[in-house]
């Protein structure tokens, strides 16, 4: 008998989950999607022509507090969670209500949904959002570069305009950013390998955009999102994880699974880190995989920019998704404020509009900085008139990209980086080298 199904995500894992077991499955019915935790991705729908034959009406995207409605609608016999970076709590009270409704309450495992290349693939996941997987992802395609190996990364999904036209998405240059039309989140997590020299694929269909990327690649490099798994199976598994957040990457969904596969776990932003809270990551590493090799780091904040900061009066723009399901409070702008000695920070909440107003009442620990957001057109209007209307002498942008390359700030800008860099043996050019030496030669 066929089992009615809903899978509720993301637009991410959740359309990966579908494409990977469920597309093709005569046994199960998909009746929607729900989603969540990304601002303006539900009222959509899953296209046909990416559905499959099964689906010749695609299938609808609801809005995830509907899901009482749509359980008791489609008398639904299992709820599939497909998204990243939930406290344990908040998986089994969403695992108690689907429970309390009737049906099974569903965590795929790597066997159904993790794709085998016919390349070597390193993996960068992670405990948490915004340990530094992008950063680490940077000094592993830098590296293999240098060693003599073309390296494509393939990027967690982000798809939140058209998935039809994003079904497979190929970046090599910056006016690609612009034929795509993406969003901040988008390109923070691109134009960094783009300046490096490195081709990023990404998309919706990641059966298509692996067959695409292995054309054109001796390795390649998965660079995850928030904590989510891999969506291929590794090789080489390389997990960060974040002193600033101690005992995280055993308390949150499904980081502790990121680092129970870990190869090697990197301890990154160990320079402003508290010794006991390093200690604390290491204690977690060995609860939850002691033979991992561990690399110790720090991310190095540098700015052209920084002696502008001095004694200026200065809002901090920092990485939204760090902010916000990742739950840091600051991030490398800030950082970067107290290191060039701003005279003051901000606050900018009284002076923000629209959703990024609303984004201090969802995220109350957000206190003296601004998060990025800019998942839509409309949302980065907003971020740009939040940001105009902050009274400042500097705005300091601690994001991955320049803010200025996509919207127009009113005043002067001061741009930060941050690179990891590591701490004695082992680092990651010796982990590469016994990789390469034992996949690629």
């Amino acid at each position: 008998m066929q089992r009615k199904v809903v899978i509720m995500g993301a637009a991410g894992r959740d359309f990966h989950n579908f494409n990977t077991f469920f597309r093709n499955n005569k046994n199960y019915k998909v009746v929607c999607f729900t989603a969540e935790q990304i601002p303006n991705i539900s009222q959509r729908k899953y296209p046909k022509e990416l559905a499959g034959e099964l689906y010749p009406n695609g299938i609808e995207i609801e809005i995830e507090s509907k899901l009482p409605t749509i359980i008791k609608k489609h008398n639904v016999d299992e709820v599939v969670l497909a998204y990243s970076d939930l406290s344990y709590d908040t998986v089994m009270h969403k695992a108690s209500l689907v429970n309390s409704l009737g049906p099974d309450f569903v965590l795929m495992g790597c066997k159904e949904t993790m794709i085998k290349s016919t390349k070597p693939v390193i993996s960068v996941c992670a405990v948490r959002t915004g340990c530094g997987k992008s950063q680490t992802s940077r000094k592993i395609s830098t590296l293999l570069k240098e060693m003599g190996y073309k390296v494509v990364v393939i990027r967690h999904p982000m798809p939140y305009g058209d998935l039809k036209k994003q079904e497979v998405q190929r970046f090599a240059n910056y006016d690609d950013l612009y034929t795509h039309e993406c969003t901040i989140e988008e390109r923070e997590e691109y134009e960094q390998h783009i300046k490096n020299g490195v081709i990023v694929y990404a998309g919706v269909d990641y059966g298509k955009i692996l067959k695409r990327a292995e054309r054109e690649a001796d390795i390649i490099l998965w660079d995850g999102g928030n904590n989510d798994t891999s969506f291929y199976k590794s090789d080489l598994h390389i997990v960060v994880a974040d002193p600033h957040r101690p005992d995280h990457g055993i308390r949150y969904y499904p980081g502790e699974t990121n680092l129970r596969l870990a190869d090697v776990v990197v301890i990154s932003k160990e320079s402003t880190a508290k010794k006991e809270d390093i200690k604390n990551v290491m204690k977690s590493i060995a609860f939850a995989n002691p033979k991992a090799k561990i690399i110790h780091a720090n991310s190095e904040v540098t700015s052209a920019d920084g002696p502008e900061i001095k004694n200026k009066n200065v809002l901090v723009v920092e990485d939204g998704p760090t902010l916000t399901h990742g739950e840091m409070a600051y991030g490398a702008g800030y950082v970067a404020a107290l290191k060039f000695k701003a005279k003051s920070i901000v606050e900018p909440e009284k002076y923000t509009v629209g959703s990024i107003k609303e984004s201090y009442k969802k995220y109350p620990h957000i206190k003296n900085i601004l998060p990025a957001l800019g998942y839509s057109k409309k949302q980065i209007k907003e971020l740009e008139e939040s940001i105009n209307k902050t009274p400042c002498d500097l705005v300091v942008i601690g994001t991955p990209m320049n803010l200025v390359e996509l919207i127009n700030i009113n005043k002067p800008t001061a741009y930060i980086s941050y690179n990891l860099k590591e701490k004695g043996k082992p680092d990651l050019r010796s982990v590469l080298k016994e990789f390469t030496k034992k996949h690629c030669e």
